[in-house]
């Protein structure tokens, strides 16, 4: 029988990292429930999905969740048709209302991603340069650029598709990510062995060779997803006898949000006993981001083997049915983290020659920024000491005009010519031209003056 879908973001744009949002919940028989009238009142907060138009996807999920044609529509679509972009159609039929809101969405969403590239490109030191950004805006995917006024059904089908591809790599990102921590901590080691003698050396490898151990000498890890690893957590985390262990009763229990499903997230927090059998924030020897990875390999396991229709969520059906495996009853051992180096020594090797490579270019570009320094010193320099033979030039100017000026200031303060204004008059009858009358004065009428004078 096909599965057919409530309204649930989770199967929508496999958005199962969106936990919180109230669904519908689902009724495997023929009769279906009504919908609480709580649930319609529109979703809590929820984790954050980790991709760049997040708030974007959130705020599109929420309105369209409010058009009741699209949520009618939505309860027969099953996530093959949702991938190929059928429901997307059903855009054209959904309120004025809705339209005018998303287009108001798009708008907001395109100039974020303008202030984006206009960002980057004033990091860059290119902000007086022009951008061209519809060229530029052809790298975000999860909307229609050519038009970056109104949501239409391209731009719905541009959301599902880039969510769903960006959400189903995004385990395997995780991974890398890992691995990079791993062999860079690994890295760091043993460039941190060079440096030391070769009794600290050999101290320092005992000491790591113990921490190892430390941490390997855990008890016993039950296999994810597995009778032993479900009943502890029914005994342990429930309070509940485990004689009584009862699957349908669990599934209920840890399907927190009551939407019929067990999420990603409700999956992993299953995992918490087994985790602190290993893990302890306190022991030198346990680090908590190996802690997160094997939490994380722990879901994809019970994923691949529970999740049967691949929706990255695990229905009651579903559920019931792997209780009854063999793997279920009667699992292998659960190989852990340090039994399973997440890199091989190639590429431990290929990483160390990258560093290198990239230390390189580092030291390059930094010698070749110490000599640009050095030459704007030596060019401050040479502009300094010009500075300085300009003002020495200056100042001589300035003497010489003084010096000049000296014959018609020497009588001025001389104590042996007490009345001084009064000669004003001799030096007028010798500066004036012929012809015209200097001025009125003790020395105009003939008086006296000092000889040499």
């Amino acid at each position: 029988m096909r599965r057919t879908w409530g309204w649930c973001p989770y199967s929508f744009l496999l958005l199962s990292l969106l936990v919180g949002l109230k669904a519908v919940p689902l009724n495997t028989g023929k009769d279906k429930e009504k919908i609480p009238q709580e649930n319609l009142q529109g979703p809590p907060q929820n984790v954050d999905t980790g991709l760049h138009y997040d708030r974007y996807l959130r705020e599109v999920i929420d309105f369209l969740e409010k058009d009741q044609h699209f949520r009618e529509k939505l309860h027969n679509t099953n996530m093959d048709d949702i991938k190929q972009g059928k429901l997307a159609k059903e855009l054209d039929f959904v309120s004025h209302h809705v339209r005018t809101r998303l287009d108001e969405l798009k708008r907001q969403e395109v100039n974020r991603l303008r202030m984006l590239i206009k960002a980057k490109q004033d990091q860059e030191g290119g902000g007086e340069m022009t951008v061209d950004h519809q060229v530029l805006l052809k790298q975000f995917e999860h909307l229609n650029h050519m038009n970056p006024h109104t949501f239409e059904v391209e731009d719905l089908d541009r959301l599902i598709k880039s969510a769903t591809n960006d959400l189903e790599n995004f385990d395997k990102e995780r991974h890398e990510e890992f691995k990079r921590y791993e062999m860079m901590k690994e890295h760091e080691r043993r460039e941190h062995l060079k440096m030391l003698d070769e009794e600290e050396r050999r101290k320092e490898e005992q000491h790591y060779e113990e921490m190892r151990k430390k941490h390997a000498d855990h008890p016993k890890v039950n296999h994810p997803g597995s009778q032993d690893q479900l009943k502890e957590v029914w005994e342990e985390a429930d309070g509940l006898d485990p004689e009584d262990f009862d699957p349908k009763t669990f599934f209920s229990l840890h399907d927190t949000n009551g939407d019929g499903f067990l999420d990603e997230q409700e999956l992993e927090s299953l995992f918490t006993k087994e985790l602190e059998k290993i893990y302890d924030p306190t022991n030198e020897e346990d680090d908590m981001v190996e802690m997160e990875e094997e939490r994380l390999r722990m879901r994809e396991h019970v994923m691949n083997e529970v999740d049967t229709n691949r929706d990255r969520l695990v229905s009651l059906q579903e559920f019931l049915v792997a209780t009854k495996k063999r793997e279920f009853l009667e699992p292998d051992s659960w190989e852990t983290l340090e039994q399973n180096q997440p890199y091989t020594e190639d590429e431990m090797r290929e990483f160390e020659e990258r560093l290198a490579r990239e230390e390189n270019d580092l030291n390059r570009k930094a010698a070749e920024l110490q000599m640009q320094r050095n030459e704007l010193e030596r060019q401050q320099v040479q502009l300094n000491a010009r500075k300085v033979e300009l003002q020495q030039a200056v100042e001589h100017m300035e003497k010489l005009k003084t010096q000049k000026a000296e014959p018609f200031t020497a009588f001025k303060g001389n104590p042996d010519f007490p009345c001084f204004p009064y000669w004003n008059g001799y030096f007028s009858s010798h500066l004036f031209p012929v012809g015209e009358n200097p001025p009125e004065g003790p020395l105009g009428q003939n008086q006296h003056v000092p000889a040499g004078y």
